[in-house]
This record gives structure tokens, sequence and C-alpha cells, in this order.
């Protein structure tokens, strides 16, 4: 079967096609034919590493945390999928040397292959795991709940998304609002905005507005309960400007810097809550209860992808990985797929 792998850190001419052996699943662990991989920003991140020629964990490294395909063989114990069924992937490369998704057939644990529901496309389930289930996470960890989403969880909630158009903004614009939120965005630009909008954001602002704070606090006078974070740094004086006593805000992203510096008793006086959150990190019945309800979302075709969807697809084959990975690095806007066409 063809693989990419990559032996040492650095541009993405690391990245090799090869043939490998197809492997066996052992007890617990699913054989996958990938149709269509994913690429997020973490796949890049982990083969650029810090510096080019760092040591890796393993010798070689299939890159791709997500993406989507049918079952082909099941080890001792799996009982949650079966040969023959279509799912959907998440965290297939995390801490395993083989597992990535840029490969024809895949074998992972059994606990990151999730069935995915008929009415689903593989491109949809390919751009799920990272960015739905960060998206996910961000929107379940207010003081004040809810801790599972279904239609209603967020009803009669204000919810900002920084950052709207990019693939974690936009699974969290369509979660919340498949959840019953009131849902603003902020873009930098037309473009951008019109991508917010198609995903379902009622309300959409350029936050270079001079007036951005004001424009807000006329949506939600009494602040907004939650903010959805990609840009803490640059947004921690907005966001302590909107959020409204006892809200939180979620940081999943650094991008705009590391560092940030808080007003400590204003935030003090509004009880506000930062939550961070890393996906490889939350914990097993985390990723589980993420799953479920997001099967649930695209059951109720909350989770549309495509332009006309608000999330541009961009697509290569297997061979041309490497472009895959320049794309997502160049911060290009929409999902990188990988056409796998697995034999």
């Amino acid at each position: 079967m063809k693989a990419i792998v990559y032996s040492q850190t650095g541009d993405p001419s690391v990245l090799e096609l090869v043939d490998r052996p197809v492997a066996e699943p052992e007890a617990g662990e699913v054989r996958v034919r990938i149709v269509v991989s994913g690429v997020n920003p973490t796949d890049w991140k982990s083969r650029r590493g810090s510096a080019p020629g760092e040591a890796l964990p393993f010798d070689e490294v299939v890159p791709g945390q997500d993406g989507a395909g049918i079952v082909e063989a099941v080890g001792a114990g799996v009982q949650h999928v079966m040969v023959g069924d279509r799912v959907w992937l998440a965290l297939a490369a995390y801490q395993r040397a083989h597992s990535g998704t840029a490969q024809e057939r895949s074998v992972m644990p059994a606990d990151r292959v999730f069935a995915l529901p008929a009415n689903a496309s593989f491109d949809q389930g390919a751009s799920l795991g990272v960015p739905a289930i960060t998206a996910y996470r961000a929107l379940t960890v207010a003081e004040d709940g809810p801790r599972r989403l279904h239609p209603g969880a967020l009803a009669g909630k204000i919810v900002l998304v920084a950052g709207g158009a990019g693939a974690v903004g936009h699974a969290a614009i369509q979660l919340a609002r498949w959840a019953g939120a009131s849902v603003i965005t902020t873009v930098s630009g037309p473009a951008k905005a019109a991508l917010a909008t198609a995903a379902g954001a009622q309300h959409v602002l350029n936050y270079t507005d001079s007036d951005i704070v004001a424009q807000i606090r006329r949506i939600a006078p009494d602040g907004v309960d939650l903010v959805v974070e990609v840009a803490p740094a640059q947004n921690s004086q907005l966001d302590l400007a909107v959020i409204r006593n006892r809200g939180s805000i979620a940081v999943y992203a650094n991008n705009g810097g590391d560092q940030m510096t808080l007003d400590v008793r204003n935030h003090f006086s509004l009880n506000v809550r930062y939550q961070f959150l890393l996906l490889y990190t939350v914990g097993a019945d985390v990723i589980r209860a993420a799953a479920e309800d997001i099967n649930a979302a695209l059951t109720d075709g909350a989770l549309a992808v495509g332009e006309e969807a608000g999330l541009p697809l961009h697509r290569v084959d297997l061979a041309h990985t490497a472009d895959a990975h320049a794309l997502v690095e160049s911060s290009v806007v929409g999902k990188v797929l990988i056409d796998v066409l697995a034999g």
C-alpha cells in the first residue's frame, strides 16, 4: 500500500511517498481503508518541529490526525464498529508512528474510530476530528454549562466566536447554532464575513473596526456568555470588555503570540473563567462524548462543508501531500483534504 512518511523534521519536502505492507489490527485496534484524509495545522507543526532535522519520537512518522473511510478489519474486543462500516477518525497519529491518515490503510486504536452517519459524506467525516472536537470542547466548558450539546442546550446563550472563517471557528458556529445559541463572530474582511454568514452566524463583525466593542455590546447589552478564542494575546482586552458576569473564555490557539496580559481586578470582579484547551490531553471521556454529540449534529444536517456552507474545500491526491501541508501552513482559508483513493 502507499503511505506518506517523514523521518526528520523540516519543510514539506521531507514528506515521502513509500510502499508499506498492510498491517493487521491487534486487540482493541481497527484497520480502516482511508478514503479522505484531513490536514490540520497540528500536522504541519509536528512535521516542522522546532527546527529542521530535530529528533523524532519514532524512526519515521505517517502524518494525519483526521480522516474518513471504511472499516476493513477489527481486532479482538472491538464492538462499536464492524467490517464495512463507514467511519470518521480523530487523533489517528497521536503517539503512534504508523497510524496517521496520510496512507491507504491505517491501523489505530478503536477509540479513535467513530461511525459516520449515513447522511454524512466522507468529506464531512474527514473535516471533523481536530476542528469539530475542539469547537465542541470550547462550547462545553462554561461554569454555567452545558456539559453536553444537543438542540436547545445553548438556548438563550450568546456565543462570540473569534475567527469565524477558520476551521474551528466554522465548526463552533455550526455547533452553537445547532444547540440553540445566538452567535456573534469576528472576521477580518468581506470575504471571510461571507463564509461566516454561510456557516450560520447571525452577527458577523469586522474586528478591525474601532467601535467593535460597542457593536458587540449593542447585540449583547449584558455581555456575551462564552467566547471561543483563537487569539487571546490580541483579544484579551476585547474579551474583557464584552464578557458578562460569570462568563467563560475558551482558548484553543495562540494566534498572535504566546504572552498575554490580564487585568486581574476587572476579571475577578466579573467572575470570569478562562479555560485553555488542548485536544490531545482532554481525556477519552470528553472525546467520546464529543463524538456522540457531533454525530447527532451530523444526523441533523448541522455540520455541512463546502464554500456554500462557509468552509471551502481544497483537494490534492496522496502523492501531493506536501502540497496539502504547504497550503495549510500558508493559512489558506477553508479545509484541505487529501483524496487517498485506496484500492
